[in-house]
Order: structure tokens, then sequence, then C-alpha cells
């Protein structure tokens, strides 16, 4: 059975074998919104973000979600980071997507990265602070879902983890038509896209992907960026990388062993991708 509901601020799909797992799965997805949501005031990410500067003590599951920020960090070069959340309130993305308005100037620019690191069973947090671990956390719970075998894919915005070895996904360039057709079996894949949520500040067009380097809406020559690995919180942080990287974003693809291959559609409408490494 296939099952498709709205949760953690996006579409979720799952597919799953009896009506059990697909409870199962609601279950994990919705403790997941419930405990990393930044717009639910009691979970537990909001209440990390309004503690301030110092070490916090954090649940082992948050243990779990930041110990592979930090991993997907390190191996993107920084490019993505969940410390951009304060640039995201700063450009008016405060509140869930859909009460997201225009608003009327535009933010300051001199806002720096926000640091982090993580202590046994601890986070520490230095200066004005804000996380943001929406991409990881959609890509994580798909990872969990299908590894506590509930669901044979399971798909949140676009954040896709399958063992299903005959699944194939449409690609769609920003009109809504696919460009190609991706067979992704047993794997991970995502798009990172900055064609849709979007807003005006002041003059200028701002979208929810925050460039770490400027703390600013990126921008890039590329609209959207695919990008397949082994799990889906893999494929999230490294669509993100290429589409923020821009021109360079698939030769940096290329040359990271751990993607299986990369594509892009660029701002004139072209659609480029790196070698495939596996079969998927």
């Amino acid at each position: 059975m296939i099952r498709t509901w709205k949760a953690m601020g996006t579409t979720v799909e799952i597919h799953a074998s009896t009506q059990r797992d697909a409870t199962g799965a609601e279950a994990m997805i919705s403790d997941a919104e419930r405990r990393f949501s930044r717009f639910l005031p009691d979970s537990e990410l909001s209440m990390l973000n309004g503690a301030g500067p110092g070490r916090h003590e954090i649940s082992p599951e948050m243990h779990d979600v930041l110990t592979i920020a930090a991993e997907l960090r390190d191996r993107t070069g920084g490019m993505v980071d969940p410390g951009i959340g304060a640039a995201l309130i700063d450009f008016g993305y405060a509140s869930s997507f859909e009460t997201v308005t225009d608003l009327p100037k535009a933010a300051t620019t001199d806002r720096r990265l926000g640091r982090w690191s993580l202590d046994d069973d601890s986070v520490i947090l230095e200066g004005d602070l804000r996380l943001d671990l929406g991409g990881i956390v959609k890509g994580w719970t798909c990872d969990r879902v299908v590894e506590a075998g509930l669901a044979s894919v399971a798909s949140a915005g676009g954040d896709l983890r399958s063992v299903d070895e005959d699944l194939r996904v449409e690609v769609l360039d920003p009109q809504g038509d696919a460009v190609v057709t991706v067979h992704v079996g047993i794997g991970g894949f995502a798009t990172s896209s900055r064609t849709k949520r979007r807003w005006k500040f002041g003059s200028m067009e701002a979208h929810h992907l925050i460039d770490p380097r400027s703390m600013a809406p990126a921008v890039t020559p590329i609209l959207s960026a695919s990008v397949a690995t082994r799990t889906a919180v893999e494929a999230e942080a490294g669509a993100k990388a290429v589409l923020l990287r821009g021109a360079d974003g698939l030769a940096w693809a290329d040359r990271e062993d751990w993607i299986d291959f990369a594509l892009a559609i660029w701002q004139d409408g072209s659609v480029y991708g790196t070698q495939v490494r596996r079969a998927s």
C-alpha cells in the first residue's frame, strides 16, 4: 500500500506491506516532527534554540542527528551546516512556510555562521546560534523508517530511501515537466531546488536555501540539483551542496566517492550530470 500525507512541513509518502507497518511508519515520522521541528515551541529543537550559548544535554535522537550533521558538514566542506537557522529567521522564514509572507525591507548581511560542536551527551552552542535541522531530519527519518522494515520506500519532500530494486523516480523541471527518469533501486535519492519556497524580501527574491558563506539565500546558476547516494540523509546533503556550489557543484560531486551520481538543471534549462558510479 502507498500512503501519502502532510508532515514535517512537506508531503510524505511511504510504500508499506501492511497496515501495521504503515501505522508504525507514521508514528516514527510524527515523533521526529515533534522532536525536531523549529516551528513547534515545545520541540526539543525549539527549546535548544532558546537555551542560549553553552553546553546543553540532548536526547540520544538529537545526538544521532547532530552527529550525522557534523559528518556531512565535513564531507561537504561546510556547505551544509544546520547553524544557518538564524539567517532563515532574518530573511523571514521564522514559521511554517504556508505563513511566510513578503517582507518590505532587505535583511542585514553581517551575521556570521553560528558554531556548534558535540561532546558526549551534550551539544555546545556558541554565539547567537539557531539550528535548522529540516533537511537532515527528513532524510534521517526516511532512512530510519526503511531500515526498521516499515516501508520499502519512504520519501519526505523528495528526500527518498528505497529498498525496492525496481524503483524509478522522475526528476522535474521548474514547470513540472519530467526531464529525466532515474533508476534509484536500492539506496537514497534527493533533489534540492531554489524554485520552491520563495518570497520577496525588500527588492530581492528570497528562498530557503541559505549559503553558509554569506548567510543569505544562495546565488547560484543551478535551479535544482539531484543526487543518488547510499542513504536519504546523504543524498539530501549532497544535493544541497551541489546547488550551493553552483558552477563547481557537479565537478565537486564527481570527486566525492560517496556520491553515486548527480545531475543539475541550470537556470537556462540545460541539464547536466556526472558519470554513474554504480548500477542502483
